[in-house]
């Protein structure tokens, strides 16, 4: 029996692909270093990959992946359908004697085994890889929207893409194409607007249900925010002043998956905004990757994923206001310091 656990392994594979965090790979070499199974994995891996290294990395495209999953699971349901085709032959089988029965529910019992093993085989990696996929998918959209805004400050005297909003106005209407800017996310449409970015890269590829985005390009100039919470899964910086000459200039946090806090907004702007956090919403990573963890843009234009609401630049909760349990969606960071992701 193996004594390393599936987290240790999957560390171990990590690691091994690159993808891992600093401290992450650091409990990786420590692991292999001080336990011989781990070691022999470690080395497996990276003979196996070892090949891998004189390619030139390219996005691997969806419709391989979709079809590659389907393959495997078609192959899952023929192999429940034999396996539900022998039990009902062997139902139907007329009695003999009674070794005779055991032989025969023997023969069942092993095939069943058989059948479960590869399954279980097969579906645990697969599941892991796809995740690691549409993580890896993520993390291209957030790079393309960062070359966006950098491209966009290039043609703005170094200035972010940002809008003139008036003191206390909200921040979590989203979709609301009135003239007052009362959504976080309308800097990010004038991306939209500018060209500089695709509308499908601002939903997030870990998104269930995501929708196919096309917007023809007369809708897109005639609107000035995203049509909805659907056409962008993504949370924006909210600024603690008037972003009035916001630039790309130290290591800030800019964008993240979805926050938990704010899934699910409502569909009234007339009607007041009112959030209480409860334990559950102080705890619980965004819905985009299976509560797994968040992949968040950095304004030198990395793009890490991270296991918890806390980066390696502070122990700040990146979806919280300190101090603030009450939300009316107009709150903002009383300093720099006070990562706030919204809506």
């Amino acid at each position: 029996m193996s004594s390393l656990s599936n987290e240790q392994k999957q560390l171990l594979f990590d690691y091994c692909l690159g993808l891992t965090s600093e401290k992450e790979a650091a409990e990786a070499k420590a692991l292999f270093f001080s336990n011989e199974e781990a070691a022999e994995i470690h080395a497996k891996l990276k003979a196996s990959l070892s090949p891998l290294d004189s390619l030139t990395p390219e996005p691997c495209p969806d419709s391989l992946a979709e079809r590659t999953v389907g393959r495997l699971n078609n192959l899952a349901r023929s192999s429940q359908l034999r396996l539900e085709q022998l039990l009902t032959a062997e139902q139907a089988r007329p009695v003999t004697t009674k070794s005779r029965i055991w032989w025969n529910f023997g023969k069942v019992a092993a095939a069943a085994a058989v059948i479960f093993i590869v399954l279980g085989t097969w579906f645990a990696p697969l599941d892991y890889a796809r995740e690691k996929y549409r993580q890896y998918q993520c993390q291209m959209g957030l790079g393309r929207i960062f070359r966006g805004i950098n491209n966009y400050s290039s043609d703005h005297d170094g200035t972010m893409p940002t809008v003139a909003t008036a003191p206390g106005a909200p921040w979590w209407k989203v979709g609301c194409q009135g003239r007052e800017n009362h959504s976080g996310t309308r800097s990010m449409w004038l991306l939209v607007k500018g060209r500089y970015v695709k509308p499908a890269d601002f939903v997030c590829p870990g998104k269930k249900q995501s929708l196919a985005i096309r917007l023809d390009p007369s809708q897109v100039q005639i609107r000035n925010d995203f049509p909805g919470r659907n056409y962008i899964t993504y949370s924006v910086r909210i600024t603690c002043t008037k972003p009035a000459k916001l630039q790309l200039r130290g290591r800030r946090i800019l964008i993240s998956d979805l926050s938990p806090l704010f899934e699910n907004l409502p569909q009234n702007y007339d009607r007041p905004f009112n959030l209480e956090l409860d334990q559950k919403m102080l705890t619980r990573n965004s819905i985009n990757h299976n509560r797994r963890g968040q992949n968040v843009l950095f304004s030198d234009g990395t793009v890490k994923f991270i296991k918890n609401r806390h980066t390696d630049i502070s122990d700040d909760d990146i979806f919280t206001l300190q101090g603030t349990t009450t939300y009316h969606g107009c709150e903002t960071p009383s300093c720099e310091t006070d990562t706030f992701l919204a809506p």
